[in-house]
């Protein structure tokens, strides 16, 4: 089994690091990890440590550090822009795209949303999508966290996908097959998945200034979903997986 994986601010150089806080106590009172047993430091940005267990308490572990490195960002980047789904289809979709390797999720607030992101509850909801990605960031032992954006209206998302090297819409009456389309080597890659009531024509007009839309298959998945299912076929055609 590989070492679990906890977030530091700094990853430590020296030994005799004390793991403490929130990830102390899921590390010590929930992992009972126990001295001999090692884990992986990160910041989240790249930098990594392995370090063996010297002392465990209540709390926290004392902590030697065995070895450092820094891990590239990936290249491209992977973005997924996730319209807003009812319920927590939300968190499942960031959890599931987390773990298969998204670098950044980009909530929007598509006009056939139809839950809507105002006021605190929308930083209550963006806090819970961030949470749900540094959480599944951990589990599938990543040095480079997921990023949650802020929330995207359609104008601000033009803008934002003019900066990609590659814009991806799907659609269900699309023609041509995510399988067969090109892909940069570097820079950004750009998924677009759309509500359940699917993207507005007048969205899907604003959209086309980055090429025609593209369908995962013949078969029309959910929201939360598609985005996954989709991002699995570019780790594959990229050599990641």
């Amino acid at each position: 089994m590989s070492d679990p994986v906890f977030l530091v601010d700094a990853v430590p150089a020296a030994d005799g690091f004390v793991l403490d806080g929130p990830e102390g106590h899921h590390a010590a009172d929930v992992q009972r990890l126990q001295p001999g047993e090692t884990l992986l430091l990160t910041d989240g940005r790249g930098e990594v440590a392995s370090a063996r267990v010297t002392h465990a308490e209540r709390g926290s572990l004392r902590l030697d550090i065995l070895e450092r490195r820094t891990v590239a960002a990936p290249d491209p980047k992977l973005t997924v822009v996730q319209a807003l789904p009812k319920g927590d289809r939300g968190e499942r979709a960031v959890q599931m795209l987390t773990e298969i390797g998204v670098d950044e999720v980009i909530p929007w607030a598509a006009s056939r949303s139809i839950v809507q992101w105002k006021g605190p509850r929308g930083d209550k909801a963006r806090a819970k999508w961030t949470a749900t990605a540094r959480e599944a960031s951990k589990q599938a032992r990543r040095p480079h966290l997921a990023h949650v954006a802020e929330l995207h209206t359609t104008k601000q998302l033009v803008a934002r996908l003019r900066n990609a090297s590659r814009v991806l819409v799907l659609h269900e009456e699309a023609d041509s097959p995510l399988s067969q389309v090109d892909l940069p080597a570097t820079g950004e890659i750009v998924i677009v998945i759309g509500p359940e009531g699917s993207i507005s024509p007048d969205e899907l007009d604003a959209l086309k200034e980055f090429g025609e839309p593209i369908r995962l298959g013949d078969t029309v998945l959910r929201t939360s979903t598609a985005g996954p299912a989709a991002l699995a076929v570019l780790q594959a055609r990229l050599g990641r997986w």
